[in-house]
């Protein structure tokens, strides 16, 4: 893990045999997640992945539909 600033880092996972991925120790901690939590993984072929917590990516919805 190399750390980038205070709250930022970069980090390389492998892909299980069954697509699993493990979340790192640090950003299970920095983003509050814990075992039986529920991620989202949105994907672009283009732009990538991007994983967020359940809840927060509801958060963003609702202020993207509310506008």
């Amino acid at each position: 893990m190399k750390k980038i600033e205070k709250d930022k880092f970069i980090v390389s996972v492998k892909v299980g045999e069954k697509g699993q991925i493990i979340v790192p120790k640090e950003a299970r901690e920095m983003f509050d997640i814990s075992a039986g939590d529920t991620l989202m993984i949105l994907g672009d072929k283009e732009k990538g992945l991007a994983i967020f917590k359940d809840e927060e990516f509801y958060k963003l919805m609702d202020k993207g539909l509310s506008k």
